[in-house]
């Protein structure tokens, strides 16, 4: 029997893949040439490669991976298969049902208590592209006990990035992925839980279900850097979603990468930089001192200096600064057409604008509300300490002025080396200065290492549309690492949003896990221990050696023995001298902008946040913990890497948290 289903399954399958060649096959053949105009044709162009693109199918990954047998009596097919996509033959009869659509949450959502209608559920069990196995699961009550098929799933071996969830996904993540596109989501999630794949995941589906919405609107994912998001590439492609940005703090702030004391970079990160920087900008508009005299041939028309002082008072700070310039010269013009108007002129829209571009309003608006850039603001007031001063009030104390001003000014704004948390500065004013365009949706993973400048950057790039905030309290490793997620929400000008936590962990083994946790007390103490589904029995080796860095090699050639990616992780300084000491052993160093298609990679501790390997090996866990100020929250993200296996090697004394009792 078993054979006989198999069979049955397998050629389901190759039906459904010939059904997708045929779909893909059909919107190749398709031509833009029916649009009417040339940009139209590009347009529709682009819709009809992007359709080509989601309908790949990529052989090594299952089109469906599990099966409904339904028991309600409605229109719906009694069987359903779930896969990544939908699929139809050529009698528009479903194949495979996307995994987004609203029939399929049953898949994930069935149970015993309340079977959704459904009366079996089946697993596929698969090996490359080939299907090897199935597993049925009634939904009348009968125990069966846990999935052998999603336990081998989750647990199986990764190389290369990370891969898509569609399988696994279990009842309280998918509740987070089908909230809806008005909810702000902000998921506190512990290692393994799977808080980024649930990101991306809520992404996907939301393309799905608001397709027309979000395809004008657009969705942006935001990661830490960009080895992460190399690490996460492939996973919406393989959803079949090809058209979403994917980008990094740095990557909408832009490049600006001059070093800066951290002390320094904390305050210009801190919320009440806001309102000093808003400050800055508006004093740049002053009293004005004179009228407005315009000149129209032999007739002269003036707007009385009280009255120009009143239309400026009556538009500062009411407006953002850009619109407010323009603003200010209509109003002076339409002042202008009035007396015209008097005098029985009959002047029109033509002439309000030629009153305001000319010379008389221009000056008046050059000398009053002059035309500026978010550099010459932000210049201006690190270079200026009387001007920080007046900016600041009592909002920023003397030693923190004094900390921030420039040492040695700069000659102009030109000139500037501007530093990261300057580039967040530079995104508030221009935010001031012009509307920022918004997405309709935004992800935004690791955002407890945000500053509040940074996420109400981010928070201007949302505006008009939600989020899904990821991350995890206790993996906070910066100087201004938030310590409450309302916090977070408010400063990304979401307050309304909804914090949901996940705690059991799939991918890290539970003994990993335990281990790693012991540093919670001191890194996160309000947060609850993380638990993991996996035991993980012997998968943690805690060695003494000698010298740390020499023992590497040895570590290496034991985890080369056993399938799966290897990661050595350590301290950012003790990169070369590791990389040194692999000589002979094929190996990558990651960066920054890099991901390495070895088997072994040597991280830095400071790039591991959000990436998994099989086998990690840490070398020297107290260089990790002594080369910053939360030294053991990056050793907590760094032991939280290891999804099949952990070596500790230390010659130096472990952390008293994590020394064995």
């Amino acid at each position: 029997m078993p054979g006989h289903v198999l069979d049955a399954e397998r050629a389901h399958l190759a039906a459904s893949r010939a059904a997708l060649k045929a779909m893909r096959e059909h919107a190749r053949s398709l031509s833009a040439d029916a649009a009417g105009d040339w940009v139209s044709q590009q347009i529709l162009q682009s819709l009809l490669d992007q359709r080509v693109a989601a309908l790949a199918d990529h052989p090594d990954t299952p089109l469906f991976f599990g099966r409904l047998d339904r028991s309600a009596a409605d229109d719906l097919p009694d069987t359903i298969y779930v896969g990544r996509r939908h699929v139809h033959d050529e009698s528009s009869r479903p194949l495979v049902i996307d995994w987004r659509a609203p029939v399929s949450r049953a898949f994930y959502q069935a149970g015993p208590a309340d079977p959704m209608g459904v009366a079996l559920r089946r697993r596929f069990g698969y090996k490359g592209g080939e299907l090897t196995a199935y597993e049925d699961e009634p939904l009348d009550g009968r125990r069966l006990g846990p999935s052998r098929l999603l336990t081998e799933e989750i647990e199986r071996p990764r190389t290369g990035p990370m891969r898509d969830i569609v399988a696994t996904i279990q009842p309280d993540q998918d509740e987070i992925v089908r909230a809806d596109l008005g909810v702000t989501v902000c998921v506190q999630g512990a290692p393994g839980t799977g808080k980024t794949a649930v990101g991306l995941h809520r992404a996907a589906y939301l393309l799905f279900t608001h397709r027309e919405r979000l395809s004008r609107a657009g969705v942006m994912i935001v990661g830490p850097n960009r080895a992460f998001l190399a690490y996460i590439s492939s996973v919406l492609p393989a959803l079949g979603e090809v058209r979403v940005d994917q980008t990094t703090v740095t990557g909408i702030l832009g490049e600006h990468a001059h070093p800066e004391d951290p002390a320094v970079a904390a305050i210009k990160g801190d919320a009440r930089m806001a309102e000093v920087v808003r400050r800055a900008l508006w004093l740049h508009v002053t009293k004005p001192e004179e009228g407005v005299l315009f000149t129209k041939g032999i007739n002269r028309y003036r707007v009385a200096d009280h009255e120009v002082r009143e239309i400026v008072a009556g538009l500062r700070g009411t407006t953002r600064y850009g619109p407010g310039r323009a603003t200010l010269a209509q109003r002076l013009a339409h002042a202008v057409l009035i007396q015209m108007e008097r005098r029985g002129e009959s002047p029109d829209d033509r002439v309000q604008d030629a009153v305001a571009r000319s010379k008389p309003v221009k000056a008046l608006l050059d000398a009053v509300w002059p035309k500026l850039t978010p550099e010459q603001v932000l210049f201006r007031l690190l270079s200026d300490a009387a001007f920080l001063a007046r900016a600041s009030r009592s909002d920023l104390s003397a030693e923190e002025q004094e900390l921030i001003l420039w040492r040695k000014p700069y000659k102009s704004h030109r000139s500037a080396k501007w530093t990261a948390a300057d580039a967040a500065l530079l995104d508030e004013i221009a935010g001031l200065i012009e509307r920022t365009p918004s997405h309709g949706h935004l992800v935004v993973d690791e955002a407890q290492d945000l500053s509040a400048m940074q996420l109400r950057a981010l928070g201007r790039r949302c505006r008009t549309g939600s989020a899904t905030v990821l991350g995890d309290l206790a993996q906070g490793t910066t100087p201004w690492s938030a310590r409450s997620w309302k916090t977070v929400l408010d400063h990304l000008g979401q307050p309304s949003g909804e914090v949901t936590e996940l705690t059991l962990g799939f991918r890290v083994p539970r003994e990993v896990l335990d281990f790693a946790a012991r540093l919670l007390p001191s890194v996160a103490p309000d947060l609850a221990a993380p638990r993991s589904l996996r035991p993980g029995a012997g998968s943690l080796s805690v060695r003494p050696v000698p010298d740390a860095v020499a023992a590497v090699p040895e570590a290496v050639r034991q985890a080369l023995g056993r399938e799966g990616s290897i990661g050595v992780i350590v301290a950012d300084a003790a990169v070369p001298a590791v990389s040194a000491a692999l000589e002979g052993v094929p190996h990558t160093v990651l960066g920054p902008d890099s991901t390495g298609e070895d088997r072994v990679l040597v991280v830095p501790a400071t790039l591991a946040k959000g990436l998994e390997y099989d086998h990690v090996i840490v070398a020297e866990p107290a260089d990790i913990v002594a080369a910053e100020d939360r030294g053991p929250a990056r050793l907590y993200v760094v032991l939280t890497r290891a999804v099949t296996s952990l070596t500790v090697l230390h010659a130096r004394d472990l952390p008293a948290e994590l020394a064995v009792p």
